[in-house]
Protein backbone atom coordinates (compact mmCIF):
# COMPACT_ATOMS: atom_id res chain seq x y z
CA UNK A 1 0.00 0.00 0.00
CA UNK A 2 1.38 3.58 -0.68
CA UNK A 3 0.20 6.18 0.94
CA UNK A 4 1.11 10.25 -0.37
CA UNK A 5 0.35 12.61 2.52
CA UNK A 6 1.10 16.90 2.37
CA UNK A 7 1.61 18.86 5.66
CA UNK A 8 2.38 22.43 5.82
CA UNK A 9 3.78 22.95 9.19
CA UNK A 10 5.39 21.85 12.61
CA UNK A 11 2.23 21.43 14.13
CA UNK A 12 0.84 19.26 10.91
CA UNK A 13 4.31 17.45 11.01
CA UNK A 14 4.07 16.02 14.75
CA UNK A 15 0.37 15.34 13.66
CA UNK A 16 1.11 13.11 10.18
CA UNK A 17 4.22 11.56 12.37
CA UNK A 18 1.28 10.03 14.24
CA UNK A 19 -0.85 9.07 12.04
CA UNK A 20 2.03 7.57 10.15
CA UNK A 21 2.55 5.16 13.22
CA UNK A 22 -0.92 4.23 13.64
CA UNK A 23 -1.06 3.48 9.91
CA UNK A 24 2.20 1.39 10.25
CA UNK A 25 1.32 -0.48 13.11
CA UNK A 26 -1.93 -1.78 11.32
CA UNK A 27 -0.36 -2.26 7.80
CA UNK A 28 3.27 -2.66 8.03
CA UNK A 29 3.32 -3.28 4.76
CA UNK A 30 2.55 0.38 4.13
CA UNK A 31 4.70 3.33 2.04
CA UNK A 32 4.80 6.60 2.79
CA UNK A 33 5.57 9.81 0.84
CA UNK A 34 5.24 13.72 -0.14
CA UNK A 35 6.17 17.00 1.68
CA UNK A 36 7.23 15.87 4.91
CA UNK A 37 9.02 17.39 8.05
CA UNK A 38 12.10 15.85 9.85
CA UNK A 39 9.10 14.01 12.41
CA UNK A 40 7.36 12.47 9.40
CA UNK A 41 10.77 11.62 7.74
CA UNK A 42 11.62 9.77 10.89
CA UNK A 43 8.55 8.09 11.32
CA UNK A 44 9.38 6.30 7.72
CA UNK A 45 7.77 9.39 5.11
CA UNK A 46 10.06 9.93 2.08
CA UNK A 47 10.37 13.60 1.60
CA UNK A 48 9.42 14.71 -2.03
CA UNK A 49 9.24 18.12 -0.62
CA UNK A 50 10.13 20.25 2.67
CA UNK A 51 7.29 21.55 4.86
CA UNK A 52 9.38 24.67 4.81
CA UNK A 53 8.02 25.28 1.64
CA UNK A 54 4.84 26.39 3.19
CA UNK A 55 5.90 28.27 6.08
CA UNK A 56 4.04 31.45 5.25
CA UNK A 57 1.50 33.10 7.71
CA UNK A 58 -0.94 36.46 6.70
CA UNK A 59 -2.93 37.41 4.28
CA UNK A 60 -0.56 39.98 2.74
CA UNK A 61 2.69 37.46 2.74
CA UNK A 62 0.44 34.74 1.14
CA UNK A 63 -0.38 37.23 -1.87
CA UNK A 64 3.95 38.05 -2.03
CA UNK A 65 4.60 34.60 -2.30
CA UNK A 66 1.86 33.34 -4.17
CA UNK A 67 3.67 32.77 -7.66
CA UNK A 68 5.81 30.85 -5.76
CA UNK A 69 3.13 29.04 -3.95
CA UNK A 70 1.35 28.14 -6.75
CA UNK A 71 3.99 26.54 -8.78
CA UNK A 72 4.90 24.28 -6.11
CA UNK A 73 1.47 23.44 -5.88
CA UNK A 74 1.79 22.20 -9.42
CA UNK A 75 4.95 20.57 -8.74
CA UNK A 76 2.84 18.42 -5.94
CA UNK A 77 -0.33 18.13 -8.06
CA UNK A 78 2.03 16.59 -10.70
CA UNK A 79 4.22 14.15 -8.51
CA UNK A 80 0.89 12.06 -7.00
CA UNK A 81 -0.68 12.51 -10.62
CA UNK A 82 2.26 10.81 -12.10
CA UNK A 83 3.17 8.21 -9.53
CA UNK A 84 -0.64 7.63 -7.52
CA UNK A 85 -0.92 6.90 -4.10
CA UNK A 86 -3.16 3.77 -3.12
CA UNK A 87 -4.96 7.29 -0.94
CA UNK A 88 -3.66 10.33 -0.33
CA UNK A 89 -3.92 13.00 2.48
CA UNK A 90 -3.65 16.13 3.44
CA UNK A 91 -2.85 17.49 6.89
CA UNK A 92 -4.43 20.89 7.64
CA UNK A 93 -2.89 23.65 5.36
CA UNK A 94 -5.90 23.84 3.64
CA UNK A 95 -5.74 27.15 1.44
CA UNK A 96 -2.70 25.49 -0.55
CA UNK A 97 -3.97 21.36 0.08
CA UNK A 98 -7.59 21.30 -0.70
CA UNK A 99 -6.94 21.84 -4.44
CA UNK A 100 -4.29 19.17 -4.60
CA UNK A 101 -6.82 17.47 -2.70
CA UNK A 102 -9.73 18.12 -5.76
CA UNK A 103 -7.29 17.65 -8.72
CA UNK A 104 -6.61 14.63 -6.88
CA UNK A 105 -9.76 13.08 -6.49
CA UNK A 106 -10.70 13.84 -9.84
CA UNK A 107 -7.93 12.01 -11.10
CA UNK A 108 -9.19 9.13 -9.15
CA UNK A 109 -7.11 8.65 -6.00
CA UNK A 110 -8.87 8.65 -3.31
CA UNK A 111 -8.46 11.19 -0.62
CA UNK A 112 -8.55 12.28 3.14
CA UNK A 113 -7.63 15.05 5.37
CA UNK A 114 -7.19 15.21 8.29
CA UNK A 115 -7.89 18.68 10.77
CA UNK A 116 -11.18 20.81 9.30
CA UNK A 117 -10.35 24.54 8.32
CA UNK A 118 -11.52 26.42 10.33
CA UNK A 119 -15.41 26.69 9.00
CA UNK A 120 -16.65 27.71 12.12
CA UNK A 121 -14.47 30.77 12.57
CA UNK A 122 -14.45 32.29 8.80
CA UNK A 123 -15.19 31.04 5.36
CA UNK A 124 -18.08 28.55 6.17
CA UNK A 125 -18.59 28.77 2.62
CA UNK A 126 -15.85 26.12 2.33
CA UNK A 127 -17.67 23.15 3.68
CA UNK A 128 -18.57 22.34 -0.34
CA UNK A 129 -15.06 22.96 -1.26
CA UNK A 130 -14.43 20.33 1.67
CA UNK A 131 -17.07 17.94 0.25
CA UNK A 132 -15.88 18.67 -3.48
CA UNK A 133 -12.23 17.94 -2.28
CA UNK A 134 -11.97 14.76 0.02
CA UNK A 135 -13.78 11.33 0.48
CA UNK A 136 -13.13 11.62 4.29
CA UNK A 137 -12.62 14.30 6.55
CA UNK A 138 -10.91 13.90 9.96
CA UNK A 139 -12.20 15.94 12.98
CA UNK A 140 -9.83 16.91 15.64
CA UNK A 141 -12.80 19.04 17.72
CA UNK A 142 -16.05 17.49 18.72
CA UNK A 143 -18.35 20.51 17.40
CA UNK A 144 -16.82 20.41 14.04
CA UNK A 145 -19.20 17.27 12.07
CA UNK A 146 -22.14 19.57 12.69
CA UNK A 147 -21.04 21.88 10.35
CA UNK A 148 -21.05 19.01 7.22
CA UNK A 149 -24.30 17.64 8.04
CA UNK A 150 -26.21 17.14 4.51
CA UNK A 151 -23.12 16.92 2.18
CA UNK A 152 -21.61 13.70 0.30
CA UNK A 153 -19.10 13.54 3.16
CA UNK A 154 -17.98 11.06 5.24
CA UNK A 155 -17.01 12.95 8.54
CA UNK A 156 -15.27 11.60 11.56
CA UNK A 157 -14.43 12.96 15.05
CA UNK A 158 -11.52 10.96 15.94
CA UNK A 159 -9.76 13.33 18.58
CA UNK A 160 -6.97 15.37 18.91
CA UNK A 161 -4.07 14.13 18.83
CA UNK A 162 -2.38 16.29 20.86
CA UNK A 163 -4.67 15.18 24.15
CA UNK A 164 -3.28 11.55 23.80
CA UNK A 165 0.21 12.42 23.90
CA UNK A 166 -0.36 14.46 27.07
CA UNK A 167 -1.18 12.86 30.62
CA UNK A 168 -4.02 13.79 32.17
CA UNK A 169 -2.00 14.51 35.68
CA UNK A 170 1.11 16.45 34.85
CA UNK A 171 4.07 15.06 36.80
CA UNK A 172 5.45 18.81 37.52
CA UNK A 173 8.32 18.11 40.13
CA UNK A 174 9.73 15.61 37.16
CA UNK A 175 9.40 17.75 34.26
CA UNK A 176 11.28 20.31 35.97
CA UNK A 177 13.70 17.61 37.45
CA UNK A 178 14.63 17.31 33.62
CA UNK A 179 14.97 20.33 32.86
CA UNK A 180 17.37 20.82 36.04
CA UNK A 181 14.83 23.02 37.72
CA UNK A 182 14.16 23.04 41.22
CA UNK A 183 10.87 21.84 42.24
CA UNK A 184 10.34 24.66 44.53
CA UNK A 185 11.05 27.47 41.82
CA UNK A 186 8.50 29.55 40.47
CA UNK A 187 8.84 29.17 36.65
CA UNK A 188 7.64 31.67 33.52
CA UNK A 189 8.15 29.75 30.39
CA UNK A 190 8.10 31.84 27.16
CA UNK A 191 7.22 30.34 23.62
CA UNK A 192 8.06 33.10 21.14
CA UNK A 193 6.45 31.20 17.96
CA UNK A 194 7.99 29.01 15.56
CA UNK A 195 7.46 30.70 12.66
CA UNK A 196 10.07 33.57 10.95
CA UNK A 197 7.67 36.69 11.30
CA UNK A 198 6.22 35.47 14.86
CA UNK A 199 9.72 35.43 15.87
CA UNK A 200 10.37 38.95 14.45
CA UNK A 201 7.50 40.79 15.92
CA UNK A 202 7.26 39.13 19.35
CA UNK A 203 10.49 37.89 20.30
CA UNK A 204 12.06 41.53 21.99
CA UNK A 205 8.26 42.13 23.36
CA UNK A 206 8.45 38.55 24.95
CA UNK A 207 12.18 39.24 26.45
CA UNK A 208 10.58 42.82 27.91
CA UNK A 209 7.66 41.49 29.52
CA UNK A 210 9.98 38.62 31.30
CA UNK A 211 12.55 41.04 32.47
CA UNK A 212 9.15 42.83 34.32
CA UNK A 213 7.73 39.64 36.00
CA UNK A 214 11.59 39.03 37.37
CA UNK A 215 11.58 43.01 38.63
CA UNK A 216 8.29 41.82 40.63
CA UNK A 217 9.70 38.56 41.54
CA UNK A 218 13.68 38.28 41.06
CA UNK A 219 13.98 34.38 41.93
CA UNK A 220 11.68 33.55 39.24
CA UNK A 221 13.12 31.47 36.35
CA UNK A 222 12.57 31.84 33.06
CA UNK A 223 12.51 29.39 30.24
CA UNK A 224 12.58 29.33 26.89
CA UNK A 225 11.51 27.35 23.92
CA UNK A 226 12.73 28.08 20.93
CA UNK A 227 11.71 25.75 17.72
CA UNK A 228 15.42 24.87 16.82
CA UNK A 229 19.01 26.44 16.39
CA UNK A 230 18.32 29.30 14.22
CA UNK A 231 15.59 30.45 15.93
CA UNK A 232 17.64 29.93 19.52
CA UNK A 233 20.42 32.10 17.38
CA UNK A 234 17.57 34.64 17.01
CA UNK A 235 15.78 34.46 20.42
CA UNK A 236 20.07 34.91 21.80
CA UNK A 237 20.92 37.72 20.03
CA UNK A 238 17.74 39.68 20.79
CA UNK A 239 18.18 39.02 24.34
CA UNK A 240 21.57 40.79 24.16
CA UNK A 241 20.28 43.38 22.15
CA UNK A 242 17.38 44.40 24.28
CA UNK A 243 17.55 42.72 27.65
CA UNK A 244 21.39 41.84 28.39
CA UNK A 245 20.95 41.85 32.20
CA UNK A 246 17.73 38.78 31.58
CA UNK A 247 18.87 35.46 32.68
CA UNK A 248 16.95 33.15 30.57
CA UNK A 249 17.43 29.58 30.15
CA UNK A 250 16.86 27.84 26.54
CA UNK A 251 15.77 24.74 25.86
CA UNK A 252 15.47 24.24 22.15
CA UNK A 253 12.15 21.90 20.92
CA UNK A 254 10.81 21.47 24.08
CA UNK A 255 7.61 23.36 24.60
CA UNK A 256 5.52 21.22 26.06
CA UNK A 257 8.48 19.91 28.15
CA UNK A 258 8.36 23.66 29.30
CA UNK A 259 4.68 24.24 29.25
CA UNK A 260 4.35 21.03 32.00
CA UNK A 261 7.22 22.52 34.58
CA UNK A 262 6.16 26.49 34.35
CA UNK A 263 3.96 27.69 36.36
CA UNK A 264 2.86 30.34 33.94
CA UNK A 265 3.38 30.94 29.80
CA UNK A 266 3.33 33.66 27.79
CA UNK A 267 2.87 32.06 24.32
CA UNK A 268 1.82 32.54 20.70
CA UNK A 269 -1.62 32.05 19.55
CA UNK A 270 -1.72 28.69 17.48
CA UNK A 271 -1.14 25.00 18.21
CA UNK A 272 0.76 26.07 20.99
CA UNK A 273 -2.44 27.33 23.24
CA UNK A 274 -3.94 23.81 22.70
CA UNK A 275 -0.47 22.46 24.16
CA UNK A 276 -0.88 25.32 27.47
CA UNK A 277 -4.26 23.66 27.69
CA UNK A 278 -3.34 20.14 28.22
CA UNK A 279 -0.51 20.64 30.19
CA UNK A 280 -2.85 22.68 32.45
CA UNK A 281 -0.33 25.56 32.40
CA UNK A 282 -1.76 29.29 33.09
CA UNK A 283 -1.41 31.12 30.06
CA UNK A 284 -1.09 34.87 28.75
CA UNK A 285 -1.33 34.82 24.70
CA UNK A 286 -0.29 37.33 22.61
CA UNK A 287 0.16 37.78 18.61
CA UNK A 288 1.23 39.75 15.90
CA UNK A 289 0.98 40.04 12.31
CA UNK A 290 1.69 42.66 9.34
CA UNK A 291 -1.01 45.43 9.64
CA UNK A 292 -2.52 45.04 6.31
CA UNK A 293 -3.24 41.14 7.30
CA UNK A 294 -4.35 42.13 10.43
CA UNK A 295 -7.34 44.68 9.18
CA UNK A 296 -8.23 41.72 6.69
CA UNK A 297 -8.58 38.96 9.12
CA UNK A 298 -10.26 41.49 11.60
CA UNK A 299 -12.84 42.06 9.03
CA UNK A 300 -13.26 38.31 8.17
CA UNK A 301 -13.43 36.55 11.51
CA UNK A 302 -16.26 35.45 13.35
CA UNK A 303 -14.76 33.91 16.74
CA UNK A 304 -14.48 36.89 19.47
CA UNK A 305 -10.89 34.71 20.50
CA UNK A 306 -8.03 33.71 18.44
CA UNK A 307 -6.81 31.34 20.65
CA UNK A 308 -7.80 27.58 20.00
CA UNK A 309 -7.56 27.01 23.59
CA UNK A 310 -10.25 29.49 24.15
CA UNK A 311 -12.72 28.85 21.15
CA UNK A 312 -12.44 24.67 22.46
CA UNK A 313 -13.28 26.15 25.92
CA UNK A 314 -15.87 28.56 24.58
CA UNK A 315 -14.61 31.74 26.97
CA UNK A 316 -11.59 33.51 27.30
CA UNK A 317 -9.31 30.66 29.69
CA UNK A 318 -5.96 33.13 28.82
CA UNK A 319 -5.87 36.29 28.42
CA UNK A 320 -5.23 37.64 25.05
CA UNK A 321 -3.46 40.59 23.46
CA UNK A 322 -3.37 41.25 19.51
CA UNK A 323 -1.66 43.52 17.39
CA UNK A 324 -1.41 46.76 19.73
CA UNK A 325 -2.26 45.70 22.15
CA UNK A 326 1.14 43.19 22.64
CA UNK A 327 2.81 45.64 25.13
CA UNK A 328 5.57 44.30 27.69
CA UNK A 329 3.71 46.54 30.63
CA UNK A 330 0.20 44.71 30.44
CA UNK A 331 1.09 41.44 29.68
CA UNK A 332 3.62 41.26 32.54
CA UNK A 333 0.70 42.21 34.87
CA UNK A 334 -1.30 39.03 32.90
CA UNK A 335 1.11 36.80 34.09
CA UNK A 336 1.72 37.94 37.45
CA UNK A 337 -1.78 37.82 37.98
CA UNK A 338 -1.57 34.03 37.38
CA UNK A 339 1.56 33.69 39.58
CA UNK A 340 0.07 35.34 42.30
CA UNK A 341 -4.04 33.79 42.45
CA UNK A 342 -3.38 29.85 43.15
CA UNK A 343 -7.35 29.52 43.98
CA UNK A 344 -7.56 31.22 40.13
CA UNK A 345 -5.00 28.69 38.97
CA UNK A 346 -6.59 25.95 40.88
CA UNK A 347 -10.05 26.54 38.74
CA UNK A 348 -8.13 26.67 35.08
CA UNK A 349 -6.32 23.20 36.09
CA UNK A 350 -9.75 21.75 36.42
CA UNK A 351 -11.36 23.19 33.73
CA UNK A 352 -8.73 22.22 31.19
CA UNK A 353 -8.10 18.90 32.70
CA UNK A 354 -12.42 18.31 31.50
CA UNK A 355 -11.59 19.47 28.36
CA UNK A 356 -8.65 17.15 28.00
CA UNK A 357 -10.73 14.24 28.74
CA UNK A 358 -13.25 15.08 26.26
CA UNK A 359 -10.97 15.72 23.63
CA UNK A 360 -8.61 12.31 24.50
CA UNK A 361 -10.20 9.87 22.05
CA UNK A 362 -7.13 7.42 20.46
CA UNK A 363 -7.09 10.12 17.78
CA UNK A 364 -4.47 8.27 15.58
CA UNK A 365 -5.17 4.94 16.07
CA UNK A 366 -9.32 6.57 15.19
CA UNK A 367 -7.81 8.30 11.90
CA UNK A 368 -5.48 5.40 10.97
CA UNK A 369 -8.77 3.07 11.22
CA UNK A 370 -10.68 5.35 8.93
CA UNK A 371 -7.43 5.62 6.74
CA UNK A 372 -7.31 2.41 5.93
CA UNK A 373 -10.87 1.22 5.40
CA UNK A 374 -11.28 4.37 3.01
CA UNK A 375 -7.56 2.39 1.47
CA UNK A 376 -9.53 -0.73 1.50
CA UNK A 377 -12.90 0.79 -0.88
CA UNK A 378 -12.81 0.22 -4.76
CA UNK A 379 -11.18 2.89 -6.59
CA UNK A 380 -13.65 5.84 -6.96
CA UNK A 381 -14.82 6.36 -10.81
CA UNK A 382 -14.80 9.74 -12.18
Amino acid sequence: MRIGIVAGEPSGDRLAAGLIEAIRRRAPQARFYGMAGPRMAAAGCAQRFSLDQLSVVGFVEVLRQYPRLRRLREEVVRAFVDDPPDVFIGVDVPDFVLDVETRLRAAGIRTAHLVSPTVWAWRAGRVATVARAVDLLLCIFPFEPAYYEGLDLRCEFVGHPLADEFPLDIDRAAERARLGVAGDARVLALLPGSRDQELRLCTRVFLETAARVQQHDPSIRLLCAPLDARAQAFIEAERARWTPQLELALHAGASRELLCAADAALITSGTTTVEALLAKCPSVVAYRMNWASYLIARALVRTPYIAMANIIAGRALFPEFVQHQVQAAAMASALIGWLDDAERVRALRARCSTLHAEMRRGAADRAAEAVLALAARAAPTR
